[in-house]
């Protein structure tokens, strides 16, 4: 697994949906689907996105703990 951040590339709207096929090793096409999918059941999918897409750091902003 690797750290949960926003990619430089591969982003459509905020690269959350990115971040997480990374981090689970899915590819993003499959994440973004899945969260498609999860906005036809009733619950807070769209603003848990928001969310991580304000909390979670940018790739080229985040930094390693090497």
């Amino acid at each position: 697994m690797t750290a949960l951040v926003r990619p430089r590339n591969d982003r459509v709207i905020g690269g959350v949906c990115a971040a997480l096929a990374r981090r689970f090793g899915t590819s993003a096409t499959t994440m973004r689907v899945i969260f498609v999918a999860s906005c036809l059941l009733p619950g807070p999918q769209f603003l848990v996105y928001l969310a991580l897409w304000v909390f979670l750091p940018s790739e080229n902003t985040a930094k390693t703990a090497w």
